[in-house]
C-alpha cells in the first residue's frame, strides 16, 4: 500500500496517535478515539526473562515511568515526525530539555560558542553551572555566522543559538551556522526553536543537530503544563536519554504529556491566528509615540527580517518586544493598567501575555551584560495571543495613553 505523506496540520492531529483497544467493551473492537493516560509509575512485566533485557536494554520496552511511557513515547515519536528527526525525547521542562542537549555533547575541558541573546536560565547555565563543572563559553552576536567562526576553538564542542532570540527576537541564519560548524569534527550545532515552533521552522531540515523546545510554551499552547522536548538523530537522542534523563530525572508524567500532544492538535490553527494578530499589533507599536523601537522580526525595520523571510515559514511567531521612552517608569505605568494582557512570565499561550524582560526572564544577567545584549530597562515583551486583535490593540492604547497624560502633567 502507498504511503501516504501528510501535511503539518494533518500530523499535527494523526501522527503516532496511540489508540488503545477498550476493555470489556460490549461491542469487540471498540477503540479509544483520544490516547488513554497512563498514570502508572512503573509497569507490570510478564515473565523474567521480559523483565531482564527491558531492564538491561536489550529489547524495547517500558518498564518505570522515570525511564519513559506511552504518552511521553507518543508526544517523543510526534515530535520527531513534525521536524523531520529520528527520534525525540520528552522531559518535565524547557530547560530540562537545553540542560539534558547541552550537558550530554559537552565535557570537562571543552568549549561552547552561545549565543549573545539567550533566555536568562540558558545563559545560566552556561554561564554559572558548567563553569563550574570546567567547560568554557564564548557569547558573540549569531546573526552574523562570522562570529561564530571566529568563536571556534580546537576544544569547542557546541554551537548554541536561540533563534527567534528571547527577548529581542534576533534571528539567526541556521544553514550558514551550519556550514560553519560542518567545517570542524565533532561540533553539534543545538537549536532553541521554542519561539518558533515546528509549525514555522524545522532547524534540523537546516543542519542542526538538535533542536529543543520548551513544550510549555506553543506546543503545549494553554499555560497548563511545562515540559520540554529534544529531536534530532537517534545516537545523539540515545545519549540524552541514558545516562541524562535517567539519571537527572527529568521525566515528564504521563498527564503531562498527555496534555502536550492534545494541545499540539491546534498548533496550526493558534500560530495563524498569533501571527497575524502579532503583525498588526507590531505594526500598531511601530508607529507609537511613546516607543522608541519594536523588535519584532516581521517588521521590515527588523535588523534581522531578511533571515526571518527566508529561514521561517510565512510567519514571524508572536512573541515581540518594544522600548518605552521613560524607562522604568514608564514600564510600571503600562504594565499595572493591562486589562486583556496578563503580567506573567511566559509565553505561547492563547491568552496574551505581557513581562518586564530585565527584571524577570533575564533578571539573572547583570546590567552590563543585558545592555550589551540590547535588554534595556524600559523593555516590553508581549506575547499576543489569539483574542479579537482590535482588543489587544485598545488595551495597549490606553495603557499607553497614560503615559502621554503623565508627561503632560510633568510639564504643568
Amino acid at each position: 500500500m502507498e504511503e501516504l505523506i501528510m501535511g503539518m496540520n494533518t500530523d499535527l492531529l494523526h501522527a503516532a496517535q496511540k489508540h488503545a483497544e477498550v476493555e470489556g467493551s460490549y461491542k469487540p473492537g471498540a477503540m479509544t478515539h483520544v490516547s488513554p493516560i497512563y498514570q502508572t509509575s512503573t509497569y507490570i512485566l510478564k515473565d523474567f526473562d521480559t523483565a531482564v533485557h527491558l531492564n538491561q536494554n536489550v529489547d524495547e520496552g517500558f518498564v518505570y515511568t522515570r525511564f519513559g511511557g506511552p504518552n511521553a513515547d507518543e508526544l517523543e515519536k510526534r515530535m520527531a515526525i513534525l521536524e523531520e528527526g529520528d527520534a525525540g525525547l520528552a522531559v518535565a521542562s524547557g530547560m530540562g530539555a537545553i540542560s539534558i542537549a547541552v550537558m550530554s555533547s559537552l565535557k570537562a575541558g571543552d568549549h561552547a560558542v552561545i549565543g549573545d541573546v539567550i533566555y536568562g536560565c540558558s545563559y545560566t547555565l552556561f554561564a554559572q553551572v558548567l563553569n563550574n563543572y570546567g567547560i568554557e563559553i564564548t557569547r558573540v552576536d549569531t546573526t552574523d555566522p562570522q562570529n561564530i567562526k571566529d568563536a571556534i576553538q580546537e576544544n569547542t564542542k557546541v554551537v548554541y543559538v536561540e533563534t527567534p532570540a528571547n527577548p529581542t527576537l534576533k534571528i539567526s541564519d541556521i544553514a550558514a551556522i551550519a556550514d560553519i560548524k560542518n567545517q570542524h569534527e565533532d561540533i553539534t550545532l543545538i537549536v532553541d526553536s521554542t519561539f518558533a515552533s515546528p509549525y514555522l521552522q524545522k532547524p534540523l531540515t537546516l543542519g542542526a543537530d538538535l533542536v529543543v523546545h520548551s513544550a510549555t510554551k506553543f506546543l503545549a499552547g494553554h499555560g497548563s503544563v511545562t515540559a520540554g522536548v529534544i529531536v534530532g538523530d537517534k545516537a545523539r537522542i540515545d545519549r540524552c536519554r541514558m545516562p541524562y534523563l535517567q539519571t537527572l530525572g527529568q521525566v515528564i508524567d504521563p498527564f503531562g504529556a498527555w496534555q502536550v500532544t492534545q494541545g499540539m492538535k491546534t498548533l496550526g490553527v493558534r500560530m495563524e491566528k498569533t501571527c497575524t494578530n502579532a503583525m498588526q499589533v507590531a505594526e500598531y507599536l511601530e508607529k507609537h509615540p511613546m516607543i522608541t523601537n519594536v523588535y519584532y522580526p516581521g517588521l521590515e525595520s527588523h535588523p534581522t527580517h531578511h533571515i526571518a523571510k527566508k529561514q521561517m515559514n510565512g510567519g514571524f511567531g508572536g512573541l515581540m518586544s518594544f522600548d518605552l521612552d521613560g524607562g522604568m517608569d514608564s514600564v510600571r505605568t503600562v504594565m499595572n493598567n493591562m486589562k486583556v494582557f496578563s503580567l506573567a512570565t511566559s509565553l505561547g499561550n492563547v491568552d496574551s501575555l505581557i513581562q518586564h524582560s530585565p527584571s524577570m526572564s533575564h533578571f539573572d544577567m547583570s546590567p552590563e551584560e543585558r545592555e550589551a545584549s540590547s535588554i534595556y530597562d524600559g523593555q516590553i515583551r508581549i506575547s499576543v495571543g489569539i483574542e479579537d486583535v482590535e482588543d489587544l490593540i485598545h488595551d495597549l492604547e490606553q495603557s499607553l495613553a497614560l503615559l502621554t497624560k503623565e508627561e503632560s502633567t510633568v510639564k504643568a
